[in-house]
């Protein structure tokens, strides 16, 4: 491997230039030495973004002249994710996949036996692990200023009544498009990231708005085997936002509203390799205790360039990847259990 490691991007939409590219290129040791594309506009955009960067037509361009890169990062629409992350690793690439790792957990797991068969690095970019609130979260959790939690409460919503064109929300069903899959993805790995396994699923996934075919209205309840219930939200008619968390606990309980602010800072060209990168004002920050006698927490700084940086130690075999694949593939089945939980309206037991 040279100094840099070189990392072919696939796909250069929303993912590749707005949470991939610019993250990669921020962390020491990281280099995106090639984009494949093959839309005019994002390919200039790219070389914009990336001086010198190699845009690539087609990912068979990749798997042609795999010396010429140390990874691969799919940032493709998602019923492609299991097609090109296997590419990858019969190429010999070790690969990183944006969530989710495919549209079913056989498909996943497909692709994790693999990356084990051949012994190729194979990671999915959970991003969301490092947002500010569910770092404080963890930090609140290891110092035991909750007491024994007991309920969990997690949600991504959005006011959004006209649908934005693209797959995600005006594709078929089967592009793996809608809030369960996209958001949903999230908001159970860092459920199961805190709290552990769950043991069952209940459900109510639903379509609301006219000429989406896909859902964009969720409820996810787990019961974990630690105990923990964990009621998750994510909904694209929300015309008043709940709490991005409230965590239950025997001491006392952890509010917080609003989003981490590394998404939209991504979005308006900003780095994590600039100061204050990923901290919140003391404005945004969630309230510890009980009603009458509650005190802000200063919230962790948001670090999405972590993910990048544990990649690069485990490219150059100093340590894990920074998410196991295998727990990808449980959130597919847990996903796939919310899911037939909603059809068959009932509890699932996993």
């Amino acid at each position: 491997m040279t100094d840099n490691l070189r990392v072919a991007v696939l796909g250069y939409g929303l993912a590749g230039s707005t949470f991939h590219a610019p993250v990669i290129e921020s962390v020491p040791g990281l280099r995106v030495t090639a984009v494949v594309t093959s839309n005019p506009e994002r390919a200039e955009q790219a070389r914009a973004d990336v001086p010198g960067v190699r845009v690539l037509a087609s990912a068979d361009e990749v798997w042609a002249d795999p010396a010429a890169y140390d990874a691969v990062v799919v940032a493709t629409p998602n019923k492609s994710h299991a097609p090109l992350a296997t590419a990858a690793i019969e190429a010999g690439l070790p690969v990183v996949v944006d969530k989710p790792l495919a549209v079913t957990a056989a498909a996943g797991q497909q692709v994790v036996d693999l990356a084990a068969e051949r012994g190729v690095l194979l990671t999915v970019f959970q991003n969301r692990r490092w947002d500010a609130d569910l770092l404080t979260v963890r930090r609140l959790l290891a110092d035991g200023a909750l007491g024994r939690v007991h309920r969990f409460e997690s949600r991504f919503e959005r006011w959004r009544p006209q649908p934005k064109a693209g797959w995600r929300e005006s594709g078929s069903p089967d592009e793996a498009g809608g809030l369960l899959f996209d958001l949903g993805s999230h908001l159970v790995d860092q459920a199961l990231h805190l709290f552990g396994p769950a043991t069952s699923v209940y459900a109510e996934v639903d379509v609301r708005r006219a000429s989406v075919v896909v859902d964009d209205d969720v409820f996810v309840a787990l019961t974990h085997a630690s105990g923990v219930r964990s009621h998750l939200w994510a909904g694209a008619l929300t015309g008043q936002l709940g709490p991005r968390f409230r965590v239950l606990g025997g001491e006392g309980a952890y509010v917080k509203h609003g989003m981490d602010p590394q998404e939209d800072a991504l979005k308006a060209g900003g780095r994590p390799d600039t100061d204050g990168w990923g901290v919140e004002p003391e404005s945004a920050w969630g309230q510890l205790g009980v009603d009458g006698a509650t005190s802000p927490v200063p919230s962790a700084a948001g670090a999405y360039q972590a993910f990048y940086a544990l990649l690069a130690k485990a490219l150059r075999g100093e340590g894990p990847v920074p998410v196991d694949p295998a727990e990808a593939v449980t959130t597919l089945r847990v996903l796939e259990a919310a899911r037939a939980a909603s059809a068959e309206g009932r509890a699932v037991q996993l």
